[in-house]
């Protein structure tokens, strides 16, 4: 991870800056209330030139009249009615990326007055902001560095104390969401099962986590066929990786799908757009994130973690098509395609998490291309039986900015999901994959009536014909952090 800009909350005394970014709505003028007067000035002169309507996109440029002289930019956003929280997304990255490319060693950005930069927004913005310098560049010999040191936020009048209070919350989410970032990131020549198993150690060392690793001498005593079965083919033996922590009467589980790298097994993957399966442990990289976050935050809850990792490989000792294998709660299972492997180690992780009887139970994973061409890129499918669960995380979707969109959990996907000679077949055909594949999922979670599935798969990572900057998101650490604070009462 390189270095971050500093984020903070402007206080009266820090309202000078190399470069001041006020954004100023169609038809408005900007609001500089709370500005020093030479500020106040250089903005009026920027959009007193001809054409100035406040358009989206327009600029407006002056410099202030100070013996600390500032370059103050307005920034056009469009209509008041138009704007959202995806648009401040937008404009705020805008802001910081003029920064970034012209040098600037400081950044005040200066919020309009509008429901969307209030109350929660806070949160979502600020972790938007600190994320804003990251970059995995461990891997490159010669790095460009950004000049941009400090970004202080000056909301509009009133918001200074939840901005103030949200900032602390931001700053232990940050480095979360980073984290999951630089593990999804990692090549697969590094990132093996092994090495994600470490780094779940390290960070319970630091936390003082308790953890269980198994191996394959466990994993075969225990009856953990479906991961087993996916990490047979590979010179990496799979593991799975159990963390807990925390103290309360609420015992909340998180699962995460860890493919270290996809294949497809001996229903090998087309060679186009392979090297990004090493995004396919994105899961458990999220969950460890969340671990990570959890555990800095404090928040009065008993947590466990359960990460199951394997790498899908062809080989002599691979599992095939038509093989027959019984996971960890005595179900078996029918395998079709190898390719649809996550679920196959995601039975084993979710049979143990129900089994040890959690409050709550949610579970991360890149599972379905389907979900993808379902919603697109735009948003993670959400599946779970539980209405209250569903409105808590479409809640705390909105708070962070990482969309979910309900999926159906229907009856006729459980029946699809039959087996021949099996209890169950991992696969059922091309229509209703990502409905199919959670519908699969749900006969592994036991009597745990408040559980949920996020597919990931569209989230997780921007792919190469994807706008934006490429690699790994670490999407649901935030998320999942906002739930975890409303639960609390403490967002």
């Amino acid at each position: 991870m390189g270095k971050q800009p500093s984020v903070r909350v402007a206080s009266p005394r820090q309202l000078t800056s190399e470069l001041v970014v006020i954004g100023c709505f169609k038809g408005r003028a900007p609001d500089t209330s709370r500005l020093p007067s030479g500020l106040t000035n250089a903005a009026g002169r920027a959009v007193e030139r001809s054409g100035w309507k406040g358009k989206e996109k327009q600029i407006a440029r002056a410099q202030s009249r100070s013996k600390q002289p500032s370059q103050v930019v307005v920034h056009g956003l469009g209509r008041a009615a138009d704007f959202g929280s995806r648009e401040l997304a937008r404009w705020s990255a805008k802001a910081v990326q003029t920064a970034a490319d012209e040098g600037y060693r400081d950044l005040l950005l200066v919020l309009p007055d509008h429901p969307a930069v209030k109350g929660r927004a806070a949160f979502r913005l600020l972790v938007d902001l600190g994320l804003s310098g990251y970059r995995f560049d461990r891997f490159q010999s010669k790095t460009s560095r950004s000049r941009l040191r400090t970004i202080r936020v000056l909301p509009p009048a009133g918001e200074d104390a939840s901005y103030k209070a949200m900032l602390k919350v931001a700053n232990k989410v940050v480095p979360a969401v980073a984290f999951g970032r630089d593990l999804a990131n990692t090549p697969p020549n590094e990132a093996n099962p092994e090495w994600m198993a470490g780094e779940a150690g390290r960070l319970a060392k630091t936390r003082s986590m308790k953890i269980k690793v198994l191996g394959p001498k466990e994993l075969t005593r225990m009856g953990m066929g479906g991961i087993l079965a996916v990490g047979g083919g590979s010179s990496s033996p799979p593991r799975l990786v159990r963390l807990e922590w925390g103290s309360g009467s609420q015992t909340i589980s998180f699962v995460g799908k860890g493919v270290t790298f996809d294949t497809g097994g001996i229903s090998i993957k087309p060679a186009g757009g392979m090297d990004e399966m090493k995004y396919d442990k994105s899961g458990a990289c999220t969950v460890l994130g969340i671990a990570q976050a959890a555990a800095d935050l404090e928040l009065p809850f008993h947590f466990r973690a359960y990460l199951p990792l394997a790498e899908n490989m062809p080989d002599g000792m691979s599992y095939r098509p038509g093989d027959i294998v019984r996971c960890y709660n005595g179900k078996t299972v029918e395998v079709l395609n190898t390719d649809a492997e996550g679920r196959m180690i995601l039975a084993d992780a979710l049979s143990w998490a129900a089994e040890e009887e959690p409050g709550t139970l949610l579970e991360y994973s890149t599972l379905t291309g389907a979900s993808v061409v379902a919603i697109g890129h735009h948003a993670a499918s959400l599946y779970t039986p539980d209405d209250y669960l569903a409105a808590e995380l479409l809640d705390a979707a909105e708070d962070s900015n990482e969309r979910l969109w309900r999926m159906p959990l229907w009856p006729e996907y459980r029946e699809e999901m039959k087996g021949t000679h099996a209890d169950l077949r991992n696969v059922a055909g091309r229509w209703g994959g990502a409905n199919t594949a959670a519908a699969f999922l749900s006969q592994f979670v036991g009597k745990t009536e408040r559980w949920a599935h996020l597919d990931i798969a569209a989230t997780a990572y921007v792919a190469g014909d994807q706008k934006g900057t490429k690699g790994a998101t670490g999407y649901g650490v935030a998320l999942t952090s906002a739930w975890l604070l409303e639960l609390a009462n403490r967002f």
